[in-house]
């Protein structure tokens, strides 16, 4: 039996929100000031858009008014995708973050940015970038190695189809 309102509140909205065809990624509740705050973070393989958001939010507020979850008192749903750096903790994470790059902490302390370029069960296939003119390399990296895993922003990304093209001609 979970223990922690954090808990109850994903056994409660992950089935909710897995029937809208999105994964519940993280609940928190916050208290700010004298309210409190609900933030629910989901995704997909394919993407979150407004409108999904907007779908789930209202079936998770209705689901929430009929139970008493969140207890007496008022409180604010937040529901939103995960943000541009995020947190990569499972390996659908990594699935969905093939093609950006990465900065790994590595489980023996050491650090690596490169880009995913394909999963699977075992761990990842990336693209080192080249350092001072060097070609990009490869390496295998096991899931067993990294501690921790963030998305970097790129804002002078190549364009994956460009890139795609390319490599074909």
């Amino acid at each position: 039996m979970s223990t922690t309102q954090s808990e109850r509140l994903r056994e409660l909205l992950e089935p909710l929100v897995a029937s809208q065809g999105l994964d519940l990624e993280e609940i928190a509740v916050d208290s700010v000031g004298r309210r409190r705050v609900l933030r629910v973070v989901v995704d997909s393989d394919t993407g979150a858009d407004l409108d999904r958001i907007a779908e789930v939010s209202r079936a998770l507020s209705a689901k929430l008014d009929e139970t008493d979850a969140m207890g007496e008192g008022q409180y604010t749903l937040e529901v939103g995708t995960p943000g541009a750096e995020r947190l990569l903790t499972e390996p659908r994470h990594y699935v969905r973050a093939t093609g950006r790059l990465v900065k790994f902490q590595l489980a023996d302390g050491g650090e690596l940015v490169a880009r995913i370029l394909q999963v699977d069960d075992e761990g990842l296939d990336l693209e080192v970038p080249g350092v001072k003119g060097r070609k990009a390399t490869t390496r295998r990296l096991g899931f067993q190695d990294v501690a921790r895993a963030r998305v970097q922003v790129e804002f002078n990304r190549k364009d994956t189809k460009n890139m795609k093209q390319e490599e074909e001609a």
